[in-house]
């Protein structure tokens, strides 16, 4: 398929709370509602080409239930979680990226995925959280297995790549999507830190790479009572934070201009951008950097794992 030249557009973030109470078909099928209507109605308002949901909007993060009891709920994609956002996308004409709980192979196993639809309702890429943090990673106590493939989409608004919340703490994972030609990266989210790191990473990936980052974050509280800050923003790729979200449930919008995006050192200013992250990289150094694949490695300070004394 042929490079479709990155356009200017409005692309928005939502963020929105799960039902409240436990995990069930009923919740799910009501979560999946509210995200329809949030996205009818942020559609409407903004004229938005694409719409970036919270990670896992179908289920809240923390599902309050083991791995098996959320792999009987959630299902394969296309599927019954998939549905109705594909619906809504091929009605309104827009690009959308869904994240929700994944069932896997076996009962039990559980991805945290997300996906790429188009405005034919077709899921054109399907990405799963490399990075599962800490206390969701199944075999740290948690419900979810990692992936390992990235997932970068070549749409008619530009290259469209994915990471998942926790995700973008590890610089390589946007780097090589950026290789890969992505101009934007979705970051769906339910952020469980402070607002200053998920700011610092959003605005760090965008700059690192000359990426748009949308990030939108999850408000509210989930199935296990665990409380989201939002904060959903959108960042140039130059760092500069150009919509921003409060803690309530709403969406932000923003204009993704290509030929604006470097066009300044720093925003608005007269001096031109003199320089690339991407075509200024050092390859010999690169050749070092078989380093990062000799094996695990480790901080020397000491940390706490979930559950660890």
């Amino acid at each position: 398929m042929a490079h479709h030249p990155m356009k200017a557009f409005t692309a928005a973030a939502i963020q929105i709370a799960p039902l409240p109470g436990p995990l069930s078909s009923a919740a799910i099928s009501g979560n999946l509602h509210k995200a329809v209507s949030f996205i009818e109605k942020c559609v409407a308002e903004t004229g938005a080409s694409l719409v970036v949901l919270p990670e896992t909007v179908t289920t809240g993060f923390s599902p309050g239930c083991s791995p098996e009891e959320l792999w009987d709920l959630i299902d394969v994609f296309p599927g019954k979680l998939t549905a109705p956002i594909q619906e809504v996308a091929k009605r309104l004409g827009v690009h959308i990226v869904h994240a929700t709980y994944e069932r896997g192979e076996e009962r039990g196993i559980v991805y945290n995925s997300s996906m790429i639809i188009l405005p034919s309702g077709e899921i054109a890429g399907v990405y799963r959280k490399t990075h599962p943090f800490c206390a969701e990673m199944l075999s740290q106590g948690g419900w979810v297995v990692p992936g390992n493939e990235v997932c970068v989409v070549d749409t008619e608004l530009g290259k469209i790549g994915m990471v998942i919340c926790f995700d973008g703490d590890f610089p390589e994972l946007s780097r090589i999507q950026a290789i890969q030609g992505a101009e934007i990266i979705a970051r769906p989210s339910a952020l469980l830190r402070s607002a200053d790191i998920w700011e610092l990473t959003n605005r760090a990936r965008a700059y690192d790479n000359h990426v748009f980052m949308v990030g939108a974050n999850a408000v509210g509280i989930d199935p296990a009572g665990t409380l989201y800050f939002g904060n959903s923003m959108i960042v140039t790729p130059i760092a500069e934070v150009i919509a921003r979200a409060a803690s309530h449930e709403c969406w932000v919008s923003a204009v993704l201009d290509p030929d604006k995006a470097m066009a300044s050192l720093t925003p608005g200013s007269s001096v031109g951008q003199p320089f690339d992250h991407l075509a200024d990289r050092n390859l010999d150094l690169l050749a070092n950097y078989s380093d990062l694949l000799k094996g695990p490695a480790g901080t020397s300070f000491k940390f706490r794992r979930p559950g660890k004394k």
